[in-house]
């Protein structure tokens, strides 16, 4: 056995991974700081995008893109009809990561892009976002855990479904 043989490639590296984007609003400042009187209600939407950054190569821009929106319920109007919820804040990341695959297949290739990539990136956009609500004032928002194969799964089957309507 020779000792110069060529070490070998991981099938995946994180080349860099980085804040692309980060908003933090609060449209009712001051005043909702003075009459928020419990915890708000948040509601979270999660996105993960990929790029192939040049035709040729397997280098990709995975990018996990979070959004939690805060929101407390309307005081009761005149009558009792409720108005919409005000708005609490809003905090929108995208936060990604250039990733190179080598020796993947390219039909093995997407559940390692759109799982095990933005399992990587996750810590980081979940402390990001828990920084900047909290720095903002507010409760930390903790992303639970994230069932990415469930998120890709469903991706699947929406473009399957998608598919055949798509090409008629």
């Amino acid at each position: 056995m020779s000792d110069t043989a060529a070490p070998v490639q991981p099938p995946l590296i994180l080349n860099i991974q980085y804040t692309k984007d980060l908003s933090f609003e609060v449209p009712n400042a001051p005043a909702i700081y003075t009459i928020l009187r419990s915890a708000p209600a948040v509601n979270i939407n999660l996105d993960v995008q990929v790029r192939r950054i040049q035709e040729d190569q397997t280098v990709f821009e995975v990018t996990l893109a979070a959004r939690a929106e805060a929101t407390m319920p309307a005081a009761t109007a005149n009558g009792g009809v409720e108005e919409k919820p005000m708005v609490v804040f809003i905090a929108d990341i995208a936060y990604a990561g250039i990733f190179t695959l080598t020796g993947v297949p390219e039909d093995q290739q997407e559940p390692v892009l759109l799982v095990e990539c933005p399992r990587l990136l996750f810590p980081f956009a979940r402390n990001i976002l828990a920084d900047v609500t909290r720095d903002g004032g507010f409760p930390p928002v903790m992303l639970g855990p994230i069932d990415f194969v469930g998120l890709w799964h469903a991706r699947r089957a929406q473009a399957a479904a998608a598919g055949p309507a798509a090409h008629a």
